[in-house]
């Protein structure tokens, strides 16, 4: 097992966290746009407060899928074919979402379907990011080249994943809620509403964290990665499951005005640990064969581009990475505060 092609694995799954941190939360604010905003005042907040952000975090998820690309290409391909109707979803909901923020302030005679537009394209792929990694953990039935030979798209859903995709969207939900408490002004209506949703959003995570792993445990023990002989894995399974306990629970209990940072962060450290869960419990499969399944699984040895293909993108990423570290720190440090918004 080539030392670059584990390098690759978890770099991936690093990106796919940077993902699910950045784009969850403002995924999760749209998703929470028409229970918590009551007046216009309220949506120009909770919009504000994503509004400079939300398209630099989606270059997060466009990386992890070019990554995919260039280091593991037989997954990339068969994940983005079998899973093809599903990703088609997810960009058009993300397209509709970019355009209903967009045309909401010059288009009042519509405001009413952008709204409603902004809650869609924010909760699909809210829930279907869940489904498709309770897919890949789960298993997907292949043929021996590695093709995907389910049904398409509905082949996918089933009570496992439907299962993740709940616990994706509470995640999203539960760290929307945590930012709209953060940057919402402190006398607002719409930072009490968010105050009250995030403890109880926390404790929905916990019980469909718990439920999912005892499912995971007693549907597909027998055949993914965890439940083999790989102790250190266990171990780090064990650590991160702690891990995500702790952080929940912390989040949960933070409910004053000065621990909305805190708050925000411990969520964030609950949602990176979910995905290095999933990355520690697969290794070293990159996509999980079900019983069913004629070929057997993807792993780093089948799928990993050349050893000077991962050299490469490593110097690329040597100099990319830190780039997109300074661009985030300074767009954030710019906007950092409570949103403001004029008198008129």
């Amino acid at each position: 097992m080539s030392a670059l092609a584990v390098l690759w694995y978890f770099l991936i799954f690093l990106l796919i966290a940077g993902y699910f941190v950045l784009d969850g939360f403002d995924l999760g604010v749209g998703t929470l746009f028409p229970f918590l905003c009551k007046s216009e005042e309220d949506k120009a907040i909770a919009r504000r407060s994503i509004g400079p952000v939300w398209d630099g975090n989606e270059v997060w998820l466009l990386t992890a899928g070019g990554a995919l690309f260039a280091a593991f290409p037989d997954a990339y391909a068969t994940t983005f074919s079998g899973f093809y109707l599903a990703i088609m979803l997810v960009l058009f909901a993300l397209i509709v979402r970019a355009v209903s923020f967009e045309f909401h302030a010059g288009d009042v005679k519509w405001r009413k379907l952008w709204d409603v537009c902004f809650f869609v394209g924010s909760a699909l792929p809210a829930l279907l990011f869940g489904v498709a990694v309770g897919n890949i953990v789960a298993g997907i039935p292949m043929d021996a080249q590695g093709n995907y030979i389910g049904v398409p798209l509905l082949g996918l859903i089933t009570p496992f994943t439907l299962l993740t995709g709940l616990l994706g969207l509470a995640v999203f939900v539960s760290a929307g809620a945590c930012w709209l408490a953060l940057k919402a002004p402190l006398d607002s209506d719409l930072r009490a509403r968010a105050l009250k949703v995030k403890a109880p959003m926390q404790w929905v995570v916990v019980g469909l964290f718990v439920l999912t792993t005892v499912c995971m445990a007693v549907m597909y023990g027998g055949f993914i990665a965890w439940s083999g002989d790989l102790f250190v894995i266990r171990m780090m399974l064990a650590a991160l499951f702690v891990a995500c306990m702790f952080a929940a629970i912390v989040v949960g209990r933070m409910d004053s005005q000065r621990s909305d940072l805190v708050a925000f962060v411990a969520q964030s450290g609950a949602a990176a640990t979910l995905v290095f869960l999933v990355a520690f419990s697969m290794f070293p499969n990159l996509v999980n064969a079900s019983p069913d399944s004629v070929g057997g699984a993807i792993t780093l040895m089948s799928a990993g581009a050349s050893e000077l293909s991962l050299f490469c993108m490593t110097v690329i990423l040597c100099i990319g990475l830190p780039l997109v570290l300074v661009y985030h720190v300074l767009i954030y440090r710019t906007f950092r505060g409570r949103v403001a918004l004029e008198a008129h």
